[in-house]
């Protein structure tokens, strides 16, 4: 008989995740939210047992932060006592957030939960009817940042053994969207003969080859307006001829972008009639929270913007779409468009206020911002803004200042 094994592969729990920005949602969903990163692990452990796989490799960032709560641990044992129940063995790494030196209590798990215990690649073998079926090699941060090209570092050990599977927490070394640790090229993993590299740290999934694969399952929640996509994990099926991958979603909430037309709005309610009409197209399987983008006269949005307007046509929307089944909330507005208000003349005179909007156009936004975001107590809440974001603190700088300057 073909010898194969099954597992899950999954990565970055981040249990406990704060879900910054979204203190204003009412109580009871906000709950709900924090609540996520738990229930997507309660479904990882319900679909390990359906899918009775041989064991769950969890690569890095467990949890959200080195200082993990007595929540987070308590629920993490239990979840692995319960796959122990099912005789299903886990194995696990600590990223950079959850680095060992970081936590100094840490708890105790079942015997059926195999650590890497420090930064030197080791091996567990895993066993199936007394036989030596699959090495599993990695390795856990012992601090907050490896900067070191541990790739280099794995190495098969006992050829004879079927399967040989390597997990690594870290990232491509030319990655400019991510911090990068443990950094890597593909051809770094593809020269070595692993059958399966597991990988972590970055939250979109992704593929990066298919012969051997090198795969990141993403994080098994959204757990900001970037991560819009579909999070969970990936069930693996390796035998000696072929690899078969499947997707498998978990996440209770998931964040969305939705641009709503709202150019043909003369009336603040109006506004509201074309938001629920293009929520109402919106595909829905899951509890949704939405970064929502209104288009379209820059002026007249603004003002209702400036009025409170729309802070008011929201939390009515939001009252309406909380009595779902599936519910729904937006938790971010912005407001794009035309531009009535800057004619064309202003940024091309040689006058004051032309200069002002092309000095504008030419400034960045970053340096203004350097000592909030270095600001020991303000960091910990921060993300750091797009591109996008820059653009749009810009415009609206302008807009405000154009406003004032040519009153009357």
């Amino acid at each position: 008989m073909a010898k194969q094994v099954s597992f899950i592969h999954a990565a970055d729990l981040h249990l406990d995740s704060p879900f910054r920005g979204l203190a204003n949602m009412p109580e009871e969903l906000f709950q709900k939210v924090r609540e996520s990163t738990f229930d997507a692990l309660r479904r990882l452990v319900q679909i390990a047992i359906d899918k009775k796989v041989d064991f769950i490799l969890i690569v890095g960032d467990l949890f959200d932060n080195e200082r993990q709560s007595l929540k987070a641990q308590i629920y993490l044992r239990r979840a692995f006592e319960e796959l122990n129940r099912h005789h299903i063995d886990v194995y696990l790494s600590y990223g950079n957030h959850d680095f060992i030196q970081g936590n100094p209590h840490p708890v105790t798990y079942s015997d059926n939960v195999h650590v890497f215990p420090d930064e030197k690649v080791r091996t567990f073998t895993f066993e199936k009817d007394g036989q030596d079926l699959a090495n599993i090699y990695g390795f856990s941060y012992e601090k907050r940042a490896v900067i070191e090209k541990k790739a280099t570092e794995f190495n098969i050990v006992n050829p004879e053994v079927p399967f040989h599977i390597a997990t690594l927490h870290g990232s491509i070394g030319s990655n400019t969207e991510h911090d990068v640790y443990a950094p890597f090229q593909i051809t770094d993993l593809v020269e070595k003969d692993f059958d399966y590299w597991a990988l972590g740290h970055i939250h979109k999934r992704e593929i990066l080859k298919k012969n051997p694969p090198v795969v990141y399952p993403g994080n098994t929640q959204g757990r900001n307006r970037k991560e819009t996509d579909e999070k969970g994990c990936y069930h693996v099926i390796l035998s000696e001829t072929a690899t078969e991958l499947n997707f498998i979603s978990l996440q209770s909430i998931m964040y969305s972008r939705l641009h709503v037309d709202v150019s043909k709005c003369e009336e603040i309610h109006q506004v509201e009639l074309a938001i629920l009409a293009d929520i109402e197209k919106m595909n829905t399987p899951t509890n949704l929270l939405i970064d929502l983008t209104l288009e379209g006269d820059f002026s007249n949005l603004k003002k209702w913007e400036s009025d409170k307007l729309l802070d008011d046509l929201i939390e009515l929307v939001n009252e309406t779409l909380a009595t779902r089944q599936t519910w729904l909330y937006i938790f971010r507005v912005a407001i794009e468009g035309s531009d009535e208000t800057i004619e064309p003349e202003l940024y091309n005179g040689e006058h004051f206020i032309g200069e002002l909007v092309r000095n504008i156009d030419d400034t960045a936004v970053q340096p203004y911002l350097q000592d909030l975001y270095q600001h020991r107590s303000a960091r910990k809440y921060l993300q750091s803004i797009s591109e996008d974001e820059e653009q749009m603190i810009k415009k609206e700088a302008k807009i405000l200042l154009l406003r004032e300057l040519l009153k009357g």
